[in-house]
């Protein structure tokens, strides 16, 4: 098997440590803010809503100025922001200086920093590779992301635990500035120029991009389907496991690790599942493990076992994981390079805005009705999402170089 270019090697190295960073601080700041500052919920979730703003406001903005110019300079500009945030929040800490107007506040600029990442990431991996490797280089990339996301929340707890609120900031700033490092090294191919247009054209031009195209077209209205299903689990869960299943809040962590369990897995096992069968199926193999995922989660009615609900939560860590690597391979290869900031963007801004309409639906529905109803739900929303990709044209496709064909419209 041939190695991945050194240039993406560095890029792998970047995400993980930014990746990394992002999760420690996600979950070190909630934590620091109720222990340190006895913040209740409503101010938890102002933070939370900060941390999150940015993928609405500015995915579109940084997705068009990824068309436009370096995605490396773009990249390295948004970790140097996290960069200095961190510092803001790490000098606030040792001076006691710490609010939660201030964590807001962080939260936001480091937020600004992730969306560039997330932006530029996928948008320099096809400049990096050839396509044939594709989707072994987004497996690596996601292996990344599912072992900052599994380890963070952790590990975040144990620092501020072991050696005080300021460890795990501290942590982060230095991983963080260890992505900028790998990533000033990458050296990024030459892009061909392209004039400048009116930015109101240029999205009007990515958005009928992808919404005429036969597969991005579904891949998206299945992500939006997927994301929505999601939060209205994750609104509903946490009291229907403690008040329903009974089970204490460390079990109630357990299940939810199993989660990052399922992500690290279906990583490793991504590659394996794309040469295994015909590309188009193994596309499917995310929204199929979701509906049964979503099944065995309603079993608990029957079943109030925490491990049918882990099982479930590692089910939705496997398939989905397999769904990203292999729907961003398709994305990217069907994708013009000089439309690819945008079209990335557009899908994050998709994904992040259904994201809302899950939470408050999930909230709505379990303060009143059943839980039997609330479940019901959930298995509904994520077989349609797996109805949506395998109806379409998705799923006849037996390789990526069918897809080429279809690169431009």
């Amino acid at each position: 098997m041939n190695s991945l270019p050194p240039a993406f090697n560095r890029l792998a190295v970047s995400n993980l440590m930014a990746q990394s960073a992002e999760q420690l601080t996600l979950a070190a700041v909630p934590i620091v803010a109720v222990l340190m500052l006895q913040a209740g919920p409503g101010e938890i979730g102002v933070i939370a809503a900060l941390q999150s703003l940015p993928f609405l406001l500015l995915s579109i903005p940084l997705g068009l100025l990824a068309d436009r110019s370096s995605l490396k300079r773009l990249m390295v500009a948004s970790e140097v922001l996290r960069v200095l945030a961190l510092m803001v929040l790490v000098t606030a800490v040792f001076m006691n200086q710490v609010s939660v107007i201030l964590l807001a506040g962080v939260g936001f600029i480091a937020s600004v920093g992730t969306v560039g990442f997330s932006v530029g990431a996928p948008s320099l991996v096809p400049a990096l590779v050839g396509s044939e490797h594709l989707a072994r280089a987004n497996g690596r990339l996601e292996l990344a992301r599912s072992m900052a996301f599994a380890a963070g929340p952790a590990l975040a707890g144990a620092l501020i635990a072991w050696a005080g609120a300021s460890t795990s900031f501290v942590l982060s700033l230095i991983l963080s500035l260890n992505a900028v490092l790998f990533l000033s090294k990458i050296a990024e191919p030459p892009r061909a120029a392209v004039a400048p247009r009116h930015p109101w054209l240029e999205l009007k031009e990515g958005a009928h991009f992808v919404w005429a195209h036969p597969y991005l077209r579904p891949i998206m209205l299945t992500s939006i389907a997927w994301n929505i299903s999601w939060f209205v689990l994750q609104a509903i869960y946490v009291p229907y496991a403690i008040k329903s299943l009974g089970m204490s809040a460390s079990q109630v962590g357990m299940t939810l690790a199993c989660f990052g369990v399922g992500m690290m897995l279906g990583s490793l096992s991504a590659a394996k599942v794309v040469s295994w069968m015909p590309f188009g199926r193994a596309i499917l193999v995310g929204p199929f493990f979701s509906v049964a995922a979503a099944m065995l989660m309603a079993l608990t009615i029957w079943t109030p076992l925490s491990a049918v609900a882990g099982l479930s939560y590692f089910l939705f860590g496997f398939g989905p994981i397999i769904w990203t690597i292999t729907s961003t391979t398709l994305r990217q290869t069907v994708t013009p390079f000089h439309m690819m900031g945008r079209v990335t963007a557009i899908n994050i801004v998709v994904g992040t805005g259904a994201r809302p309409i899950g939470a408050l639906l999930g909230g709505f529905v379990g303060e009143n009705s059943s839980d039997l109803i609330c479940l019901l739900l959930v298995v509904a929303g994520f077989g349609i999402q797996a109805i949506i990709i395998s109806t379409s044209k998705v799923r006849k496709l037996r390789s990526l170089n069918e897809s080429d064909s279809l690169t431009h419209l």
